[in-house]
């Protein structure tokens, strides 16, 4: 794990006045701390590379580039990830959960891009499991108001923010679920995770990059104490 064991020295009491033994003292203890972020050597760590501007730490940040249906109406529902946009230290894997190589305390941040074509209200609720397991306290419910008209549907940004401890090779997934699922067959109006491609003026009225369903990434906090 990055940095593990690497700790500050204890600096010098320093005296009431200028000690000119003291200020050496202190000099060469920052010189020691400073010398060992510098080293080219890594210290306890794969990651760790040479100067504090070249240290990589565990991290994945994952986007998905289609629309997202839910199995069913209260029907917990994987959210999938088809693009790896950044990642160390961690693996994706189809269709939808990731491994961790290193051990450590993560923060998980992810958005949902919610559409809601029905002409009722609903919600979306979003959780995390960590091998198959429900993750304690990571449920969060957003609410999804009713389409304003049959062609102007509710959009919601669903986002959260869960930190939790990793152990080598745990696998991590998002779920989420909602009271009226979407269906492309008929069509059955309801929610579903929505996507849009990137916009190119002409022929659209403006350029924008792409809109994903999902949107995540998981970064290393701290090792675990």
């Amino acid at each position: 794990m990055a940095m593990e064991k690497f700790r500050s020295s204890p600096l010098p009491i320093p005296p009431q006045t200028y000690d000119s033994i003291y200020m050496r003292q202190l000099i060469q203890v920052l010189e020691l701390y400073f010398g060992r972020l510098d080293s080219q050597t890594p210290l306890q760590a794969e990651y760790f590379k040479g100067r504090g501007d070249q240290l990589v730490l565990p991290h994945i940040a994952a986007s998905d580039d289609t629309d997202q249906y839910a199995t069913g109406d209260d029907v917990p529902t994987l959210v999938n990830w088809s693009t790896l946009d950044s990642g160390a230290g961690f693996t994706l894997n189809s269709p939808g959960s990731v491994t961790a190589d290193y051990a450590g305390v993560y923060k998980i941040d992810f958005s949902l891009q919610f559409v809601n074509t029905d002409n009722a209200s609903h919600y979306a609720t979003v959780w995390i499991k960590l091998n198959g397991v429900e993750v304690i306290n990571s449920a969060t419910q957003f609410f999804i108001p009713a389409r304003k008209s049959i062609t102007d549907f509710s959009y919601v940004c669903a986002y959260s923010t869960v930190a939790t401890e990793f152990a080598v090779g745990d696998e991590v997934e998002i779920y989420w679920v909602t009271d009226k699922a979407y269906s492309p067959t008929g069509p059955v109006n309801g929610v579903y995770m929505f996507q849009d491609d990137a916009w190119t003026d002409p022929p659209d009225a403006y350029d924008r990059p792409a809109i994903p369903s999902a949107v995540g990434s998981i970064t290393f906090v701290s090792a675990v104490v």
